[in-house]
C-alpha cells in the first residue's frame, strides 16, 4: 500500500518507518527542509533505539522516502496519516493549528477517495474539524470527492517505540466507514499475525481513549508520589508499600515507582488538554486537576530536599547531576524534571556538573546559553567526571549505567558524600554503609 505520513517528529517517523518495514511504500512529509535533507542522508533527528537502522534500510530498499511537498506525496497515495505536533496553548488546550493546516492542504490536492488518519494526539471532536476543513477546501475547488477521517491514536513509549509499534498491546481504529475500516484492517494485518489486537469504535471514542490512557498512567504516577510524600512524613519506606500494593493484580507494578515527577512530550500536555476539555464542557475534573498539581509539586521535590539540607542560598555549592532526559532511552528534554531542577539550583546560586548518556547534545542546544557561558552548568564527559569536587550527587534519570555505581570511587571524588536519589535506585542502607548521607523519595532515612 502507498502511504503518506505528514510530520517526521517522533510519532511520524516511527509510524512511517514501521509501515515501510512491513512492505508498504511510505513517503514522509515535513515542512522543515533541513530535517528532510538530514533524513535523506540517513541522519536521524531523534534518538530512539533501533530506529536509525530501520530508516536507513528502508530508504536503501526504496520503501521509505522524504519530501517537503505534500502535493508530490499525495500523487501516489490515498491514505494520509497526520502526525504533526499538538503542543499546549497557554490555557492548556491542544494547539490544532498544524493538524488543521495539513487538513487544508489535503483538501487542496485530494483527487480520489482518500482516508485521512489522525495519528496525532487530538481532543474529542478534532476529526469533525478536519472533515470540515477538507470539505471547505473541496467546495472552493468545486469538487465533490468522497473521503473518510479516521482516528488511529498512537501508544508509543519513547525508548521502546519500535517494539510498541511492531507488537502493540492494542490498535485503536475509530471509524464508522466500512471502506475505511477495510483499508485500516489491511494496513494493520501484519501486526496482528498471532491475534487480532485491533479495537474498532467510533471516532470520538478513539480520540477519548488516547487521552484517557495517558491520564490514567499519569494518575498512577502522581498517586504513588503523593503516597511517597506521606511516607516521608511518617517515617515509612515507600518501597515496601509499593511492593505491597503492586502485588495486587488489580493494581499491578507498572507506573507506581515514586520519583521526581513525570515529563516528556505526552503526559504533561495531554493531562492539561483533557482538563481544558472537561472545563469547556462545564465538567469539573477534580481528579485530573489533582494529578497535574501533584506533578507540578513533585518536579520541585528534589530541590526542596536539597534546600532543606543545605539552606536557601546555594551560592558556592556545586551539584553533580546524573540524567537530563525526562526518562531513559531518549534524548527528550521536554518537561524534564532535570530541567526544572537546573533552573531551581542555578537560580539559587549553585553550579551544576551534569552527565547523561544520550541527551548531552540536546542539552547544549536547548538549555540557556548563559548557563554555559557563566560556568553555571558544565556538561561532563563521563558520569564520574560529573562528581568531581561536588557537594552532593543528584540522580534524576534512571539510566542503566547509574543503577549500580562504584560508591567507593564516588566517595573519593565528591567533596561531601551526599546522595539525593530522585528515582529510588539505591538501597538507603547500602549507601549509608558506603559512607553516604542518603535522601530518597519516601524512603526511611
Amino acid at each position: 500500500m502507498n502511504l503518506t505520513v505528514i510530520g517526521t517528529g517522533y510519532v511520524g517517523l516511527v509510524t512511517g518507518t514501521c509501515f515501510a518495514e512491513m512492505g508498504n511504500t511510505v513517503t514522509c512529509v515535513d515542512t522543515d527542509p533541513a530535517k528532510v535533507a538530514q533524513l535523506k542522508q540517513g541522519q536521524i533527528p531523534i534518538f530512539e533505539p533501533g530506529l536509525d537502522d530501520l530508516v536507513k534500510n528502508n530508504v536503501k530498499e526504496g520503501r521509505l522516502r522524504f519530501t517537503t511537498s505534500l502535493a508530490e506525496a499525495m500523487a501516489d497515495s490515498h491514505v494520509y496519516f497526520i502526525a504533526v505536533g499538538t503542543p499546549s496553548n497557554g490555557d492548556g488546550s491542544a494547539d490544532l493549528s498544524q493538524v488543521l493546516g495539513v487538513a487544508r492542504e489535503i483538501g487542496e490536492h485530494m483527487r480520489d477517495y482518500s482516508v485521512v488518519v489522525d495519528k496525532s494526539t487530538v481532543p474529542v471532536g478534532t476529526a469533525e474539524k478536519v472533515r470540515d476543513v477538507i470539505e471547505t477546501e473541496l467546495a472552493q475547488r468545486g469538487e465533490t470527492i468522497p473521503f473518510d477521517v479516521v482516528s488511529n491514536p498512537e501508544f508509543l513509549k519513547e525508548g521502546a517505540a519500535i517494539e510498541d509499534f511492531m507488537r502493540p498491546d492494542r490498535i485503536i481504529v475509530g471509524t464508522d466507514s466500512d471502506p475505511a475500516r477495510d483499508i485500516m484492517r489491511q494496513l494493520y494485518a501484519p501486526f496482528n499475525m498471532n491475534r487480532d489486537r485491533t479495537l474498532y469504535m467510533g471516532v470520538r471514542d478513539a480520540e477519548m481513549t488516547k487521552y484517557a490512557a495517558n491520564a490514567m498512567l499519569a494518575t498512577k504516577i502522581s498517586f504513588i508520589n503523593e503516597i511517597a510524600g506521606l511516607c516521608d512524613m511518617l517515617h515509612v519506606d515507600v518501597e515496601n508499600v509499593r511492593l505491597g500494593i503492586g502485588s495486587d493484580s488489580r493494581i499491578g507494578y507498572s507506573f507506581i515507582y515514586p520519583g521526581c515527577g513525570y515529563g516528556g512530550s505526552c503526559f504533561p500536555k495531554d493531562v492539561k488538554a483533557i482538563i481544558h476539555l472537561a472545563e469547556s464542557c462545564k465538567f469539573e475534573p477534580k481528579v485530573l486537576r489533582s494529578v497535574e498539581e501533584r506533578n507540578q509539586h513533585q518536579r520541585r521535590v528534589l530541590y526542596l530536599k536539597i534546600r532543606e539540607r543545605f539552606g536557601e542560598d546555594l551560592s558556592g555549592l556545586t551539584f553533580g547531576m546524573w540524567g537530563l532526559a525526562f526518562k531513559p532511552g531518549t534524548d527528550d528534554l521536554r518537561e524534564a524534571p532535570a530541567v526544572v531542577l537546573l533552573h531551581e539550583l542555578i537560580g539559587a546560586g549553585a553550579r551544576v556538573r551534569a552527565y547523561d548518556p544520550v541527551a548531552m547534545e540536546a542539552a547544549r542546544q536547548q538549555l540557556p546559553k548563559a548557563w554555559f557561558d557563566n560556568g553555571d552548568l558544565i556538561l561532563a564527559t563521563h558520569q564520574y567526571d560529573a562528581l568531581q569536587d561536588v557537594d552532593a550527587m543528584v540522580l534524576v534519570t534512571e539510566w542503566k549505567p547509574f543503577r549500580t555505581p562504584d560508591f567507593h570511587a564516588m566517595h573519593k571524588l565528591m567533596k561531601q558524600p551526599v546522595i539525593f536519589d530522585g528515582r529510588n535506585q539505591y538501597e538507603p542502607q547500602s549507601a549509608k554503609q558506603a559512607g553516604f548521607e542518603y535522601v530518597g523519595i519516601g524512603r526511611k532515612s
